[in-house]
């Protein structure tokens, strides 16, 4: 039995479960999704995502989650909550990537704002963030969606070349 993390009325988000590779290839194996990380996963990354995942919810309690369609009960895409590092500081982001088949139909921006519910209810955050590539405007009104705003930019390495990227971030103490 999967464990249902948290939900609202379109959706809930569920841990990842092995049995979720294939549905996790359609989105990190398509070119038109994965545009903004500069390449499509192999098997095997797709395969070492996964188990990064599984890993982080047993060492950290959290990590990219399942999104599910309640009526429907079709995998749309991931997104949750990870650790991740910009210039030597470690934040905590909301991250999300969904199936092309479900792109403007509100879900990214639902399954993270569950997201900022879990970080500040059950996390007890103060603050959380999303850092996304400059080019990636539909992820940028995801964050702004939000209340999210830019608080930071720097240049991540993507293969030897700098590629900028905005820090969005909430106070969840307001």
């Amino acid at each position: 039995m999967t464990k249902k993390i948290i939900e609202n009325e379109q959706l809930y988000l569920r841990e990842f479960t092995l049995n979720d590779f294939e549905d996790l290839c359609l989105i990190l194996q398509d070119e038109e999704t994965m545009y903004a990380y500069e390449s499509v996963f192999t098997d095997e990354k797709v395969k070492d995502w996964l188990n990064w995942n599984l890993k982080s919810y047993q060492e950290n309690g959290f990590g990219l989650w399942a999104i599910i369609d309640k009526k429907r009960n079709n995998f749309i895409g991931q997104c949750g909550i990870v650790y991740s590092e910009v210039e030597n500081d470690s934040l905590l982001e909301i991250g999300y990537l969904v199936n092309k088949r479900y792109w403007n139909q509100g879900y990214a921006t639902s399954a993270s704002k569950l997201c900022i519910t879990y970080a500040k209810n059950v996390l007890n955050a103060e603050k959380i963030c999303s850092i996304i590539r400059d080019t990636n405007s539909p992820s940028q009104k995801v964050a702004e969606k939000n209340n999210m705003t830019i608080v930071k930019q720097f240049d991540k390495d993507y293969s030897g070349l700098p590629v900028r990227h905005f820090v969005y971030s909430i106070d969840l103490n307001k």
